[in-house]
């Protein structure tokens, strides 16, 4: 009889058990290899899946780049917006005037000071205590006006010494002239010797000299009293005390009591280039009066028109320069002394002359250029050779005539032959703000619409 195990016995009813289902037998490995072949083909096609995005990236990148390329290299050289300005280009919108003929002042400019026709430092010609001033810090005084008093005290004993100094002298001389003229009396007579005669006249001289040195005194005694009286020696404009009442002030004092500068009128020392003299001296020896205006520090605001008074007698070596002075009414006391003033000078007017405005002009490696309005309605890129320029007016002595239209409004990039759409310079404005909220630009930028 044959020994089965617990493995190896049959099932009581006959039939045959899967060996997998028995405890303890490994199951059949049928479906592993299946697995591993699943394995084997998705890791390499997810490999192959992330190799053509990264591909496929940076192959749109590349061309994305290169087909923005032209596109900015072209505004960068001052195309117009969006790209090469060409046919189907959107228009740009600018601003444009024609060129006109006239008149242009011509200007020299240089920078001045302001100095005061007369500045004078009041001082005390005699010592003693200042005890009252008589004006206001600030104030315009006139000649010989009363400014401040010195205590005139010690000056007026002088003045009763000198008097009565010559008082005495006076009545010797009296006393001296009767003597003499009895002794004449007494010499006709013989009843006298003519030396004592001799002898009275030179006694009398010496007394008449005595009387003349008294009254020299007393003048200078009187003189010095009245300079306790600080009179104004010139009418202007008064500054700064520089001394208060109760101080001691002698004659010798530097800063003296107060400055007065005479300001109406009042003149400008300003500068020109040595090679605009000849025609400065020109005119100036002709009799003609060159017209000077003085502007402010930034030289916007015109402070006063005058006239050139005279030119210096030198050329300044080391700056090429020479000194000019205009003088100013100054009613309005606009020009204040050591002001800087911005100063042109009128030397010449050009007639009938090609003007146009400064901002149609720019530079660039081929010169000064502006870019002219064609009727097709493209711009023309014209060289010119400018003159002199007057405020915002230049006159162009070439490449311009006049009646051509110029772009002084949205050049910034423009290039020859772009389109353009002339507009002015309101709706210009108006074209370039941002869109509100819930409005649409069209493509020229010009026109705005509601959002649907």
């Amino acid at each position: 009889m044959t020994e089965h195990g617990p493995h190896g016995s049959e099932p009581p009813n006959g039939s045959d058990r899967p060996a997998s289902a028995t405890p303890g037998v490994q199951r059949d490995a049928g479906p592993a290899p299946a697995a591993s072949r699943t394995r084997r083909w998705l890791v390499p096609t997810v490999i192959g899946l992330i190799v053509v995005l990264i591909a496929g990236g940076v192959y749109y990148r590349l061309h994305s780049q290169g087909a923005q390329g032209p596109a900015q290299a072209q505004g960068r050289r001052g195309g117009p917006p969006g790209g090469v300005a060409g046919a189907g280009a959107p228009a740009t919108p600018v601003t444009a005037v024609e060129a006109k003929t006239g008149d242009l002042p011509v200007f020299l400019n240089g920078l001045g000071t302001v100095t005061p026709t007369r500045s004078v430092t009041v001082r005390s010609r005699v010592d003693g205590q200042l005890m009252r001033v008589h004006f206001k810090e600030g104030d315009m005084v006139k000649e010989g006006q009363l400014l401040a008093e010195i205590d005139p005290r010690a000056f007026q004993v002088q003045v009763t010494q000198m008097e009565g100094q010559l008082a005495h002298d006076q009545a010797l001389l009296k006393n001296a002239q009767l003597d003499l003229a009895r002794y004449e009396t007494l010499l006709k007579q013989d009843s006298i010797a003519a030396q004592t005669v001799d002898t009275q006249r030179a006694l009398v001289k010496q007394y008449e000299g005595t009387v003349k040195s008294d009254e020299g005194q007393l003048g200078n005694a009187r003189l010095q009293l009245n300079y306790a009286s600080v009179t104004a020696p010139v009418s202007g404009l008064a500054g700064l005390r520089q001394v208060d009442p109760g101080n001691i002030i002698h004659a010798s004092d530097t800063n003296g009591i107060v400055i007065v500068n005479e300001v109406t009128p009042i003149t400008v020392v300003y500068t020109i280039p040595e090679d605009n003299l000849p025609k400065v001296v020109k005119r100036s020896r002709d009799g003609e009066t060159l017209p000077v205006e003085a502007f402010d520090r930034a030289g916007k605001v015109k402070l006063a028109t005058g006239k050139l008074a005279s030119i210096d007698n030198q050329i300044d070596t080391t700056t090429g320069t020479v000194k000019l002075k205009a003088e100013f009414a100054n009613r309005d006391g606009l020009l204040f002394p050591n002001q800087f003033v911005n100063v042109k000078m009128l030397v010449d007017t050009l007639k009938g002359a090609t003007l146009i405005p400064s901002a149609a002009v720019q530079r660039g490696t081929q010169g000064s250029f502006v870019y002219t309005v064609q009727p097709d309605q493209t711009v023309k890129l014209k060289t010119v050779k400018l003159g002199p320029t007057d405020g915002t007016d230049v006159a162009v002595t070439s490449g311009i005539a006049p009646g051509e239209k110029l772009v002084i409004d949205g050049m910034d990039k423009l290039r020859d032959g772009a389109k353009v759409e002339v507009i002015t310079a309101t709706s210009r404005a108006a074209a370039l703000a941002p869109p509100a909220p819930g409005e649409k630009r069209s493509g020229n930028g010009g026109h705005r619409r509601s959002a649907p």
